[in-house]
């Protein structure tokens, strides 16, 4: 029955692995659409342009309504160039061009097509003139325009751009779009946009009071400045409905910082976890305080700068995967470093945990003055690669790609490291020697042999961990100190030698810090956690999960 159990958790892990793995995908890669104008409904769209140099500012007013009719945002350009003051016309054909200075003439573009034409002494060109009046209605064309372009991205950022403007002259556009709109994420901006417009009109106050609902709907810290505003405003009737919205508002955000708190605590836990995970091994099965497991972290940080090095010298097209090279890199050279450690240093020391402690914390000195004499004591630029920048929001909180991935490549790495302790013989060797030592060693296990490998084990486990880190902190010899003491709060905090507890203990404690530090500092909290876990030790001395086992019940 167990072992048809384990063999279908080994099955299902990776089904499940490559499942989450799939459906970060879109996440990590997005790829905006393009969009492309049809060059003949371009060319139709001329003769209005051209039109725009000739008359009045009263005809240029009409030649912009026009134009704005038209519903093809194709002709933003020329408009905005209007606006600016750099649209001008060409003496030679009667010709609308954008013009910009460019030495003792001018550099054309066209301004439909956006191709660059031959430049021309200024003198040939008669500058197309704007007044206060012509600009607001060119801004108002733009806003309908940009409202009703094909792009989704376009039509998005004209609505945030209006919605942060509190442009009240672009009402009316609002109109036009959002009875056009087919698309329910953006119908909701505009509707959100029109609240913020309306706020700023002279408008009734019945439509104000409507606008209030829809921004408390939105929740979000800009429609509660802009719903502040209001109610400090003076209308009684107006101020009833802003205190009752704020109240909503104010209750939205206290959910939505809870999550941001939980999130950015689980991502701190991440990280934690990483740095810690092979600690809890090294510690509980030999019982060493290694004060050079931060080193350990700091090599692997090291080696990933170096592998990006190379990719940027000889493959920069392949960057992107220099962190899956850097992976087994990072692995490969702090796993030996804790071989050598082990072997050289720290096997001598066995039942000495004092003396031990002192060995490796001059062991640490040694490896970050060896990193500042070559690498030199500044911080060392390690880039991201495409599928680890930027961020996507759910409601109003934002998740960057980078702090994603690490959580999911922490919970990879203590999946990887459960199944090799539960279902490996090196994994029985490493528990049999954890929980008994003497018995173990009479049983035919080489423990000389297990101590080793089980400090390379957490010493390379520590290397990938730095390659985690070196996406999110600064790659520098003073790298491992950071983490070193929140490494073995956790692992005393879940319980020594358990890799549940250490998962527990991790996450527990990035939550705890973030729920604290803006109550008391990021300075305090730690203390506080510090605290914390000394009373708790005083309590349970064998942490939050105590291994079982004869050594440990004596």
């Amino acid at each position: 029955m167990n072992a048809s159990v384990n063999a279908h958790a080994q099955r299902s892990l990776p089904a499940l692995l490559l499942a989450l793995l799939l459906a970060l995908l879109p996440l990590a890669l997005h790829v905006p659409a393009a969009s492309a104008q049809d060059a003949p409904a371009l060319e139709s769209l001329r003769p209005l342009v051209d039109a725009l140099g000739k008359g009045s500012f009263t005809d240029t007013e009409k030649q912009v309504t026009a134009l704005a009719a038209t519903g093809d945002p194709g002709v933003v350009p020329a408009l905005e160039a209007l606006s600016n003051g750099d649209l001008y016309l060409r003496k030679a054909d009667g010709a609308v061009v954008i013009g910009k200075r460019a030495g003792s003439g001018l550099a054309l573009t066209d301004p439909l097509t956006g191709e660059a034409l031959e430049p021309v002494a200024a003198s040939s060109l008669d500058k197309i003139r704007v007044n206060n009046r012509l600009r607001r209605t060119i801004r108002n064309a733009v806003g309908g325009l940009t409202l009703r372009a094909a792009d989704t991205r376009v039509r998005r950022q004209a609505a945030e751009a209006i919605f942060k403007a509190q442009d009240a002259e672009a009402i009316e556009a609002l109109d036009d779009a959002i009875a056009a709109e087919t698309d329910a994420g953006v119908a909701k901006l505009m509707r959100e946009a029109r609240a913020a417009a309306v706020l700023a009109s002279d408008l009734t106050t019945e439509e104000k009071i409507a606008a209030i609902d829809t921004l408390a709907e939105r929740g979000d810290r800009d429609a509660l400045s802009m719903i502040t505003a209001v109610q400090n405003s003076g209308a009684t009737e107006l101020q009833e409905a802003a205190g009752a919205a704020l109240a909503r508002i104010q209750k939205l955000q206290a959910a939505w910082d809870t999550a941001r708190n939980v999130w950015f605590g689980l991502s701190l836990g991440s990280v934690l976890l990483l740095a810690a995970i092979g600690l809890a091994i090294t510690f509980g099965v030999m019982g060493v305080i290694n004060m050079a497991h931060g080193e350990m972290v700091m090599l692997g940080a090291y080696t990933t700068f170096m592998v990006q090095n190379l990719f940027r010298l000889h493959a920069p097209h392949l960057f992107d995967y220099s962190l899956l090279v850097a992976l087994p890199a990072a692995f490969l050279v702090a796993g030996l470093v804790g071989v050598a450690i082990e072997r050289g240093v720290i096997r001598f020391l066995h039942n000495r945990p004092l003396e031990t402690l002192l060995a490796t914390w001059g062991v640490s000195l040694i490896l970050q003055q060896t990193v500042r004499s070559i690498f030199g004591p500044t911080n060392q630029e390690v880039g991201n690669p495409a599928f680890m920048s930027g961020a996507f929001e759910i409601g109003q909180l934002t998740i960057t790609y980078n702090r994603l991935w690490i959580l999911v490549f922490a919970l990879t790495v203590f999946a990887a490291l459960l199944i090799a302790m539960k279902f490996t013989r090196f994994g029985l060797n490493v528990r049999a020697v954890t929980q008994n030592r003497r018995m173990a060693a009479s049983m035919g296990i080489r423990t000389p042999l297990v101590d080793a490998l089980t400090f390379g084990l957490g010493s390379g486990i520590a290397g990938i961990a730095g390659v985690a880190l070196s996406q999110i902190d600064n790659v520098s010899p003073n790298l491992g100190q950071s983490y070193i003491i929140d490494s073995f709060m956790v692992v005393v905090f879940g319980g020594v030698g358990n890799l549940w507890g250490t998962l527990v203990a991790a996450m527990s404690l990035g939550v705890a810090n973030k729920f604290l530090e803006p109550v008391a500092g990021a300075v305090l909290a730690k203390i506080l956690v510090l605290v914390f876990i000394i009373l708790f030790i005083q309590k349970r001395p064998r942490g939050l999960f105590a291994l079982k086992g004869r050594a440990v019940e004596a």
